[in-house]
């Protein structure tokens, strides 16, 4: 299982040719891609709601959150800022659902790094 990050749902939604949207599309058609709960809070809430996108998102598996994940999302983010690099909110989160769940993210977002580098985010 890998998770998709909504930038590369979003770049399927929107027909574009790229490495992980290829990716994303396989993952799709052997059941094994899983959104992350912030990521899919992400595609609903798009003030512009993608057409595609209701049509899509049973074929998903949402992750759940454990006990103690939002403590754990502080924890990562403070790490990550405490460094000195970019940790926004959402992305940290995402990363925090994906280490728990212990699944790679495909993402083109390379905000991202800093949660592997810092966090033991794994990156597909």
């Amino acid at each position: 299982m890998i998770a998709a990050d909504s930038c590369v749902v979003i770049d399927l939604l929107e027909g574009l040719d790229t490495s992980q949207v290829s990716k994303l599309a396989e993952l799709l058609s052997s059941a094994n891609a899983v959104l992350t709960p912030a990521t899919l809070t992400e595609l609903l809430s798009a003030p512009k709601p993608q057409r595609l996108l209701e049509d899509i998102l049973p074929n998903f598996i949402v992750l759940d959150i454990d006990d103690g994940y939002w403590e754990r999302a502080g924890a990562l983010r403070a790490k990550v800022l405490r460094a000195g690099r970019k940790a926004p909110f959402g992305d940290a989160l995402i990363a925090q659902s994906c280490i728990d769940a212990d699944v790679p993210l495909l993402t083109r977002d390379t905000d991202f790094a800093a949660f592997a580098k810092l966090g033991g985010l794994k990156l597909a």
